[in-house]
């Protein structure tokens, strides 16, 4: 089921696009990671998503509502984590909670059940403190809180784990996938690659406001590859000759075994001559460059 549509979504700043184009379409329960360094668009895309930001060119659709022209009813339906989220730091989390609650139109009693059920699902249950003594990562876990108060169907998040420490953003990734379990589509925006690829069912790279490619990780790494050749590790048991095939483009020997470029997977034929030249293999497999390579190459030139 189709949750969130853009189409040719835009936003130009004095002629500038932060935001070129952007066509995404996202299901019911998704993970989707968007990626991309920081400058990329992702924060305009997401404030063009919520309603925060009027776009240029374009509209975004959230089951169905357009976001633009209907921003009452959209609110009604997503929640949002903005980068930095802020709280009443001398408020615990329920006293909190308790005063955005009232912008939804929740009773004292509704509120006081929700509440409490969203406090133990972010392990925040049984603070007590003010909220100017929470960690930052005690702040973003009340900020997921805050974000689906009015159980959403679809949960926005800018760069929720930037900058926690690791127990913080273990608890983060546990309450994500939780979301997803439970039927919410996240829309998840990060630079970290590495952070993505613990949580997110599908992917979307963004550089210079436009989409670059988008899919699950090994569709993205295979969409945005440039490197036609294919690379092969052979590793022989004993001394490893010099192969004949033409279509090697370039081979590293060392020590038993041997990197190899070829124009295509010629694995079969590598170990058909090795076979026949008495050869023993230990292994031989196509080595596939990595998401993170490909991401750094496509995005900041390999630099």
């Amino acid at each position: 089921m189709e949750i969130i549509k853009t189409q040719h979504l835009t936003k130009a700043y004095d002629g500038v696009k932060a935001v070129d184009g952007l066509d995404l379409t996202l299901e019911k329960g998704e993970i989707f990671g968007f990626i991309g360094p920081n400058g990329a668009g992702k924060t305009t895309t997401i404030g063009m998503m919520v309603g925060l930001i009027e776009p240029t060119e374009g509209k975004c659709l959230v089951s169905g509502v357009d976001v633009t022209r209907n921003p009452a009813q959209a609110k009604r339906i997503t929640g949002y984590l903005p980068d930095g989220v802020g709280f009443y730091g001398n408020m615990t989390a329920d006293q909190n909670l308790r005063y955005f609650s009232k912008f939804y139109g929740m009773n004292d009693a509704d509120a006081a059940r929700r509440i409490g059920e969203l406090l133990n699902y972010v392990g925040l249950g049984k603070v007590e403190k003010p909220v100017r003594a929470y960690s930052r990562g005690m702040k973003q876990r009340l900020g997921l809180a805050q974000a689906i108060l009015n159980d959403p169907e679809v949960v926005f998040l800018d760069e929720p784990t930037d900058g926690l420490d690791p127990q913080g953003v273990i608890q983060f990734r546990k309450a994500i996938k939780k979301l997803s379990s439970n039927g919410k589509t996240v829309f998840f925006s990060s630079h970290n690659l590495e952070e993505v690829r613990h949580v997110c069912h599908t992917i979307g790279i963004i550089s210079k406001g436009k989409l670059l490619a988008r899919g699950t990780p090994d569709e993205v790494r295979k969409k945005m590859s440039t490197d036609e050749a294919v690379t092969i590790i052979v590793k022989s048991i004993g001394d490893m000759p010099r192969l004949t095939d033409r279509r090697i483009v370039d081979a590293t020997y060392n020590n038993g075994s041997a990197i190899v470029k070829a124009s295509e997977d010629i694995r079969a034929d590598i170990s058909e001559e090795l076979f026949r030249k008495g050869v023993r293999i230990s292994e031989l497999r196509v080595e596939d460059r990595s998401l993170e390579e490909i991401f750094l190459e496509s995005v900041y030139g390999g630099d």
